[in-house]
């Protein structure tokens, strides 16, 4: 098996709605994202031979998730009060909601869901929050 691995990083802010601890208040993170990509083999043709795949194209793909968060509010959607997303909104704050709570573990089957997506033969997705913690999702 054959296991290629891409980072991109990115940073945003987010909160916890319902969680009694310090992350339920509004904090930053500089977050890095890892995918590890599996294949049984290598190309046997063309300018990828020897290569499982291109990794320009692989970041490539990572990185326009990453830069889509980047310097944005991650919510839950339905987290904050109407009127308080019009005023963030009248401020021109970049809020983007999601059907999920913001956390590290949501964010690694977000970027794992994502890369499918793109075509990418994921195994596996690493956030993480701090560079000592991270939230895994595998198949």
């Amino acid at each position: 098996m054959y296991k290629l691995r891409v980072k991109a990083e990115f940073d945003s802010a987010h909160f916890l709605k319902g969680y009694e601890g310090k992350c339920a208040n509004l904090h930053g993170h500089r977050w890095t994202v890892e995918v590890e990509l599996a294949a049984e083999d290598v190309q046997a043709e063309g300018q990828c031979r020897g290569m499982v795949l291109d990794f320009s194209d692989v970041k490539e793909a990572l990185r326009k998730e990453a830069r889509r968060l980047d310097h944005s509010l991650l919510i839950e959607e339905g987290s904050l009060r109407p009127a308080t997303m019009a005023a963030l909104k009248e401020e021109n704050f970049r809020i983007l909601e999601f059907p999920f709570r913001p956390t590290a573990e949501n964010f690694a089957k977000h970027f794992y869901d994502y890369m499918k997506k793109e075509g990418y033969p994921a195994a596996a997705v690493r956030v993480y929050e701090t560079p000592n913690n991270c939230a895994c999702y595998e198949a």
